[in-house]
């Protein structure tokens, strides 16, 4: 079905109109004459093999698809000799590299010379952020065309083609309809699987239900070690953060379905409570560990509810970023005094020639101090005094600004 419903030309496909609508980008380059070498960043199943070879049609190039996956070095040389050899006899050639991101360092090195002498077009696609995977040799002599996942509206319109195609309508109430366009989760190849097998079903129109128990659920796109694993936790994160219970539960959901070792989450759940919740709320990280503790020991699908207990509680915990702000700018502080040594009244001197040398002259013993607070100098002595902690005034934080403002009166008051 995805062959016979392939489109001829560039205005037959269906979505992607930021690229191909009269204003889109790619339709301008063309419009103008201008095509440069180009990476399709998208999905699986939104277009982007059927987009290059459209491209090759309307630039005239020769069409010359390959596979990262299975073409080595040897094979890209013979790619290469026979684009030269072409490119002598007045044709062009567009080279499109499927899952490019596959290619190792070197491979992709190998590209750069002939798309500067213009012996190939080279249009790369992949699923994964180029920005991590490509050389950035190769990305500053190509242009990044991002690819989205096909909209509802699509996979209606993609679906209306299929039974034109076919002659007839699917055997599927509306209802049933919106839930086969929800299977393909925006893959217009996963849709068109799916009406091949309701096509071949000789019944009467089916309910969701019926259709689910005749149709796998596709499962939702998602790579444990690639940019979907980076975009989701990210989503749970900030959701976190934006103290949106329902969006971070829905997130952490999503990435459990696709099989996420739920030990990284527990991980990064905790990390959250560190870096956005801090001492506004001090009993956040005890119940992240708990919940941590809970997953060990109960397993799974028991203990992912500890999880999602935890993820709420965040969720809705008064947020400071200040302790992790105040770390930051003390790594920087350290880092650019170099070795500058403490100041020697609060080094111990345990020989005749360290207290020779005025180690713990003059040390002030805070408890024998008035209020238990000396106004010593703890900071080295060719540094000034440096604020790093600012607290928030929420939660926790509000206490513990109380007793900073409270200390730093009285070590005005010890100066004077």
């Amino acid at each position: 079905m995805a062959d016979r419903l392939r489109p001829v030309s560039l205005a037959e496909v269906i979505g992607q109109a930021h690229l191909l609508g009269p204003e889109g980008s790619l339709r301008v380059m063309l419009d103008s004459g201008a095509l440069s070498s180009l990476i399709l960043w998208g999905p699986p199943g939104v277009g982007k093999t059927t987009i290059a070879r459209l491209l090759a049609d309307e630039t005239a190039l020769n069409f010359v698809q390959i596979s990262a996956i299975f073409t080595g070095m040897p094979d890209l040389r013979k790619v290469f000799d026979t684009a030269k050899n072409r490119r002598a006899n007045g044709q062009g050639t567009l080279l499109f590299v499927d899952e490019i991101h596959r290619f190792n360092k070197a491979q992709q090195d190998g590209f750069l010379p002939h798309m500067e002498d213009g012996t190939i077009l080279l249009v790369g696609a992949t699923t994964e952020n180029p920005s991590f995977e490509l050389n950035a040799a190769v990305m500053s002599r190509s242009q990044v065309m991002v690819l989205e996942r096909l909209s509802d509206d699509d996979l209606e319109a993609l679906l209306v083609r299929a039974e034109a195609e076919l002659g007839a309508k699917l055997p599927l109430l509306p209802e049933a309809r919106v839930a086969m366009r929800e299977m393909a989760d925006g893959d217009g190849r996963a849709l068109l699987n799916l009406v091949e097998q309701v096509a071949a079903w000789k019944v009467e129109p089916l309910g969701t239900k019926a259709l689910g128990t005749r149709l796998q659920r596709r499962a939702a796109q998602y790579d444990k070690s690639g940019d979907a694993h980076f975009n989701l936790i990210s989503a749970l994160h900030k959701s976190v953060r934006g103290s949106d219970p329902d969006a971070a539960l829905y997130w952490l959901a999503r990435m459990l379905e696709g099989g996420e070792d739920p030990r990284y989450l527990a991980r990064r759940i905790t990390r959250m409570s560190v870096e956005d919740i801090g001492l506004a709320d001090p009993q956040a990280q005890r119940v992240c560990l708990d919940a941590w503790e809970t997953y060990e020991r109960l397993g799974s699908p028991e203990g992912e509810l500890a999880l999602a207990q935890a993820v709420t509680y965040l969720a809705l915990a008064p947020k400071s970023n200040a302790a992790y702000v105040a770390y930051k700018a003390a790594r920087a502080s350290a880092k650019s005094t170099g070795s500058a040594p403490p100041p020697k009244h609060i080094l111990n001197a345990p020989t005749a020639m360290m207290k020779d040398q005025g180690y713990g002259k003059g040390y002030e013993y805070d408890h024998d101090a008035e209020d238990g607070f000396s106004g010593a100098n703890y900071f080295p002595d060719t540094m000034s005094r440096a604020h790093f902690y600012e607290p928030k005034e929420r939660g926790f934080e509000r206490d513990l600004k109380k007793r900073l403002d409270w200390f730093e009166g009285l070590r005005a008051k010890r100066k004077r």
